[in-house]
């Protein structure tokens, strides 16, 4: 029995099928390549930010060169167990699930690693086929970037501004400073913005965004007590 493309006289399902394989086979190797070549180079642009009516402005930093309160302020604010999950926080999941049966506003529970890769690959918004991708990817980065990484990745892909993706952009913008000299209450308020960064002011913030920001700055120090980022700086 000879494999490969089928002929002409094959039926429908038969070329379908055929079709439908060779472009999984393809997803999957171009998945595959760009996540390897993104373990090592900087992300030059992403989805999010070509479809940006804003425009954007971006300034790629090493890891090296943040301020270790913005990777603790993040880690307090959008993903406590950062360091301990594989990708995917069931308890933070389920817990969303139930409160979005009660109705109101939608809640997430994605990690910084399902954030980071949705950001640099796929779109923003809903819907399963999305999540599934989201899922994807997300197991990707974690088996080949690992978490200092993805960390680094994140910090330079998410929105923290109209227009200003990165927290050496936002740090720039907002504090007319490097992302490497960030006070860990400029960090808290950059974290506490990123959940919605075209809502939420990160300087002259008042009301939740505000008391949210002063929780994370306190947290902030948990954190690096306890070396929850200790996966970030191995």
């Amino acid at each position: 029995m000879r494999w490969g493309r089928p002929g002409p006289n094959a039926g429908f399902g038969v070329r379908l099928a055929s079709w439908i394989a060779r472009a999984i086979l393809a997803f999957v190797g171009l998945s595959l390549f760009f996540v390897v070549v993104y373990k090592w180079i900087p992300v030059p642009v992403t989805p999010t930010m070509i479809m940006d009516p804003n425009g954007f402005t971006k300034d790629w930093t090493p890891l090296s060169r943040i301020d270790p309160d913005m990777v603790a302020a993040v880690i307090a604010g959008e993903d406590g167990k950062f360091c301990s999950h594989s990708g995917f926080d069931t308890e933070a999941i389920e817990k969303a699930w139930e409160r979005n049966q009660r109705g109101g506003r939608i809640r997430g529970g994605s990690t910084i690693s399902q954030q980071t890769a949705k950001n640099v690959f796929l779109w923003q918004g809903g819907g399963y086929f999305r999540k599934a991708l989201e899922a994807w990817f997300t197991v990707l980065i974690e088996q080949i970037w690992g978490k200092r990484r993805i960390m680094e990745v994140y910090l330079n892909v998410a929105e923290t501004g109209i227009g200003t993706y990165g927290v050496e952009a936002g740090a720039q913008r907002y504090y007319q400073h490097s992302a490497a000299k960030l006070s860990a209450v400029e960090a808290a308020r950059i974290a506490a913005a990123l959940p919605s960064p075209k809502k939420r002011a990160v300087t002259g913030a008042t009301g939740f965004t505000r008391r949210h920001g002063n929780v994370i700055a306190r947290r902030t120090t948990v954190v690096r007590r306890s070396d929850y980022d200790e996966c970030v700086y191995e």
